[in-house]
């Protein structure tokens, strides 16, 4: 399969490469420290995943129905399927398969992923419902933000909840855009 420059950026850094490729307008902070959550059960974690909102960057300009799936394999590493359909709900769809390591096996929050070896990106869990129901992702540098439910739709008063915390942890929520989904 051909890999074209949007596929490329796009899935490369979604979820992942925030460090790696400085496509990045957000101004870095990594002050204080970023926490991730005391402990991911990866198990639990897998499935399908739809993105809510994120902070913008160039390769997600013009996505919507943005999703991830997470499949364990067999060495104990996560296959990774990020989709975005591009213009519009029913746009084309664009799809790309990449792998996750957890590299903290203390809480199993903190992970790198790879859409293009041997390029890597951290991947933090930074927020987790109890029942896997969202989730927050971040990297040390809080220049990626992406906020991901179970549901296509998240109830307006848990976004609000999130968001909170979010900005007493130092994210410019200014920055954070819904995520049209169908």
């Amino acid at each position: 399969m051909k890999i074209q420059k949007f596929e490329y950026f796009f899935f490369s850094i979604l979820l992942v490469g925030f460090g790696l490729v400085s496509c990045s307008s957000v101004p870095v902070q990594e002050d204080p420290p970023l926490q991730v959550v005391a402990h991911l059960d990866k198990i639990k974690y897998l499935g399908k995943w739809y993105e809510i909102a994120r902070y913008p960057h160039s390769f997600e300009e013009n996505c919507y129905a943005v999703t991830a799936d997470y499949k364990l394999e067999e060495d104990g590493s996560i296959q990774v399927i990020n989709r975005c359909r591009l213009g519009g709900l029913d746009g084309k769809l664009k799809e790309a398969v990449g792998k996750a390591y957890v590299v903290d096996s203390k809480t199993n929050a903190k992970l790198e992923v790879t859409f293009f070896w041997p390029f890597y990106g951290d991947y933090w869990v930074i927020d987790l419902d109890d029942n896997y129901q969202y989730a927050v992702v971040s990297e040390p540098k809080r220049q990626y933000l992406w906020i991901l439910s179970r549901n296509p739709k998240m109830n307006t008063s848990l976004y609000e909840q999130l968001t909170a915390k979010l900005k007493k942890n130092g994210f410019d929520l200014s920055l954070l855009t819904k995520t049209p989904q169908k």
